[in-house]
């Protein structure tokens, strides 16, 4: 059983987990603090309608996906690396937004939430609690249904993935907030945002390899749209439809179709055939997304921060 499909899905599960397990354990120490616990229900309430949430997002999407896949219609492989290219540009562009608002938003997360918490206390206190958590937990699913969607990653390996990457979130956050276990969660942090951004960058060259594809088999159908490959062979011959020529071609010497290419392909979307548009892309998105994201890293110490001594509730 081939569980690679899995490790994606896993890394970004448990990266989104533990950032919404550090929500759920500052809004239950603020209840704790403020004597009341007893709204503690509506926060795992909210837990489970977000994972709900995100999960019947989740289905809805996947069946879709199959539906096509499986359809009659002569256009339905190509409308399906479209949609797929489509969802990746949308991951991409979500997950890239995370990864640098997020960290640096981190050092004032305790601060924003005991706020939030405090206002929500005020007015409605029950459903106030339930939508702050709801809102935190859902905005992580989303982007985990989302990447795994624009991968098109169906069946029980990805789904596995997925719950051993919020069971081990879980455990993080059990051990920070219940049993007041000492975890470097910034140097986590660090570790885990240097693999979604590799991660992520692979997702950059497969979305651009999933419409050259699809422009490619629209141009081959007939000679009024053999235009929309640009790319021919007067530049090199061997080329793509408009991702320019190979840069290289590791098909023989590391295949991603096997060990370890296999598992390469399906964490960092590495190809054993690279184009230079592609290769162009991977090294701005990388150069881009990665210099400000490491740049993140350094921000002005805050003593506000929730990255440093975990919160005992109980």
């Amino acid at each position: 059983m081939d569980f690679s499909s899995a490790l994606p899905t896993f890394v970004i599960t448990l990266r989104e987990g533990v950032e919404a397990a550090l929500v759920v354990g500052i809004v239950l120490a603020c209840l704790k603090k403020s004597k009341q616990s007893h709204l503690s229900i509506w926060v795992y309430a909210a837990i489970t309608a977000a994972i709900a949430a995100s999960g019947m997002v989740g289905v809805l999407l996947s069946q879709a996906a199959q539906a096509l896949s499986q359809s009659q219609n002569p256009y339905a492989a190509t409308l399906e690396l479209f949609l797929e290219a489509i969802f990746g540009v949308v991951a991409i562009a979500m997950l890239s937004w995370m990864l640098i608002w997020m960290t640096k938003q981190a050092r004032f997360m305790k601060a924003q939430v005991e706020g939030a918490i405090q206002q929500a206390m005020a007015t409605n206190a029950g459903w106030g609690v339930f939508t702050l958590v709801f809102v935190a937990i859902l905005r992580e699913g989303f982007e985990t249904v989302l990447f795994i969607v624009a991968k098109f990653q169906q069946g029980l390996i990805p789904s596995l993935g997925s719950v051993a990457g919020l069971t081990v979130a879980a455990g993080i956050g059990a051990l920070l907030f219940k049993w007041g276990v000492k975890i470097n969660i910034r140097r986590f942090f660090q570790i885990m945002g240097v693999l979604l951004l590799l991660i992520v960058s692979g997702l950059v060259v497969s979305s651009l390899g999933h419409f050259d594809t699809a422009i490619a088999t629209i141009a081959q159908s007939d000679r009024q749209s053999a235009g929309m490959c640009f790319f021919y062979e007067k530049f090199t011959k061997v080329h793509s439809c408009n991702l320019g020529g190979l840069v290289w071609n590791a098909t023989k010497v590391l295949p991603e179709d096997k060990f370890p290419g296999l598992l390469l392909s399906a964490l960092f979307g590495y190809t054993d055939k690279l184009y230079l548009v592609q290769a162009l892309a991977y090294l701005t998105f990388l150069g881009s997304i990665g210099g400000l994201y490491f740049r993140s890293l350094n921000p002005p110490k805050s003593p506000q921060s929730t990255m440093s001594v975990p919160v005992k509730t109980n």
